[in-house]
């Protein structure tokens, strides 16, 4: 080591005189000492002052600078000496040098910035303000037959990518035609893994998206797809995986969406709905994810419904009820759900059985699989009487419910709970509905939902509960007595941030409670006039009516 001193003493001399015979002598000395002790030499290197020497040594026409390159990247792979790289100024001069047709300059150069801007997301959004992007991407089309450079090109782009402003950076280049061409020529599994690291967070932005399949990587996908799914080889079942995750992230776009659907008569959709028959439980649930994608606007939902999706739904389903997938049972709930959205769709799902194929997963106790389930039931009886009658007479499913209303862990399966709750009664205006939801003790969850933050739970409870009142008050009297539906409807009336529909409906509802003795005897207690006839000159025209109407009751009726 007396040996390095020395040679970082000549290094200062020389590198203020630029003799490069002596210089490129000391640079060969540092690096051997780097290759056997790194941490021992950057440290020595540290405290001789000597970095601040190298901003002035990385030029392009010196023969010695990849060799300073590579002495800045072995350095820079100890995290103490990052920072000091930075104040020693070598960001700049470095970033310069990506301008360089020297292919070894090009590479140390990658490697030096890679490892000084290691894991810091401020430096690498430095070098993005810099524009090093749009360089990387140029340099990696020059430079494909390089594997070397192409290499750092593909950890440098994994890096940057997982900054969001790295994003429109790269949708302004042509990274997506790059990143297809380089891919189809890749035969290793690693490279081909390199590629879709890369991918990956490229593919989150909508713009790429679109890129990505102009460019024709899902033609690419499709085909490893077809040549790994019969292979049991660990690193063919990594890149099927890989590569059916990325077909449905594409799928996550609007325009990528819509381009590759092409009315439903496209290749990649058909190839996609062969997936679910698969007997490959990656490939089921990547093509019922793909179906959820699809079904994203109204005119897709049709036309896959028409089209006898629905079947090969429920058939993969079926597959599924006994010690199931969860990832696939989710995955194939979730594009019914979104294929029961469209109004003409209902009808032909629920005389297709679907409710009866979700229903046999009311015994999971998958909170995922629990809230698609939900979701589904209460897009399809919308405005279908019949099917929310039968239903809500189905004293399983509604005991079901009240249950999972008080799941506390899961707020959005009891935020699902509740509003299914309310949709039976809303949609079916039953009188069995009622009396079911009353006896499996369901009412306190729907006075507990008109208190919910959501205005539109806070709605669908309201109206639930007029229902409620209109119908079956005598059954239901005790219940909402004990639920304190009068003190919540008074709290609502009184405080000046609920919304015009929630005053609108709270007012509805106490007239219709009027009608039972003791909840009467209640309203009467609790003044209600003072806080309605204020209302009667809210700016909201509907309120201030029905608070003139409710007034009138209240005195008749008082």
């Amino acid at each position: 080591m007396d040996n390095l001193s020395d040679t970082l003493k000549k290094l200062k001399i020389t590198a203020v005189d630029r003799t490069e015979d002596s210089l490129e002598g000391c640079l060969d000395c540092l690096l051997q000492a780097l290759a056997q002790n790194n941490l021992e030499t950057s440290e020595k290197i540290q405290g001789s002052g000597i970095l601040q020497l190298f901003a002035s040594l990385l030029i392009p026409q010196s023969s010695c600078t990849a060799k300073v390159a590579n002495v800045i990247a072995e350095v820079a792979k100890n995290e103490f000496m990052r920072t000091p790289c930075v104040d020693a100024g070598l960001i700049s001069p470095l970033v310069q040098l990506l301008h360089s047709k020297d292919q070894e300059v090009l590479l140390q150069t990658g490697r030096a910035l890679g490892n000084i801007c290691y894991d810091s997301h401020s430096l690498q959004a430095q070098l993005i303000n810099m524009g090093v992007i749009p360089t990387l991407v140029k340099l990696l089309g020059i430079h494909c037959q390089n594997s070397a450079l192409t290499e750092m090109c593909l950890v440098a782009f994994g890096n940057l990518a997982e900054l969001e402003s790295s994003k429109e950076q790269f949708a302004s280049t042509n990274i997506a035609e790059e990143m297809v061409k380089l891919f189809k020529k890749q035969i290793e599994h690693d490279k081909k893994e390199m590629i879709f690291e890369v991918l990956a967070p490229l593919a989150e932005n909508d713009a790429i998206k679109l890129q990505l399949v102009e460019a024709g990587l899902v033609e690419c996908l499709l085909e490893i797809v077809q040549q790994k799914v019969d292979s049991d080889k660990e690193d063919d079942i990594a890149e099927l995986k890989t590569a059916s995750d990325l077909m449905v992230l594409l799928l996550l776009g609007d325009e990528s969406m819509q381009k590759l659907f092409e009315g439903g008569k496209g290749n990649v959709f058909q190839r996609v709905l062969s997936w679910i028959p698969s007997y490959n439980h990656q490939l089921q649930l990547a093509g019922a994810l793909a179906i959820a994608n699809f079904a994203r606007n109204d005119g897709n939902c049709i036309h896959m419904v028409d089209n006898g999706i629905v079947e090969k739904l429920m058939d993969l389903l079926d597959r599924h009820v006994e010690d199931g997938n969860v990832t696939v049972q989710h995955a194939a709930l979730s594009a019914l759900r979104n294929l029961a959205i469209p109004v003409v769709n209902k009808a032909k799902m629920l005389s297709a059985g679907v409710t009866e194929a979700v229903l046999k997963f009311l015994k999971s106790e998958m909170p995922p699989v629990q809230f698609k389930l939900l979701g589904t039931l209460r897009m399809l009886i919308d405005a279908q009487a019949e099917a929310a009658e039968q239903l809500g007479k189905n004293v399983k499913l509604v005991e079901r419910l009240v249950e999972w209303c008080e799941a506390k862990d899961h707020a959005g399966v009891m935020g699902e709970s509740n509003r299914l709750l309310s949709a039976l009664i809303r949609h079916s205006k039953s009188k069995d509905v009622i009396k079911t939801i009353v006896q499996s003790g369901g009412i306190k969850h729907l006075v507990t939902m008109a208190t919910s933050e959501h205005v539109i739970m806070q709605n669908e409870a309201l109206v639930a509960l007029a229902l409620i009142a209109a119908l079956e008050l005598v059954t239901a009297e005790k219940d909402l007595e004990s639920a304190k539906l009068v003190q919540i409807l008074h709290r609502l009336l009184a405080d000046d941030r609920s919304a015009p529909e929630i005053k609108y409906n709270s007012m509805v509802l106490i007239c219709a409670l009027l009608g039972s003795e003791s909840l009467h005897k209640e309203v009467q207690d609790l003044s209600f006039l003072d806080v309605v006839s204020k209302l009667r000159s809210h700016e909201n025209k509907s309120v201030a009516q029905q608070a003139s109407l409710t007034e009138q009751r209240l005195t008749v009726e008082s």
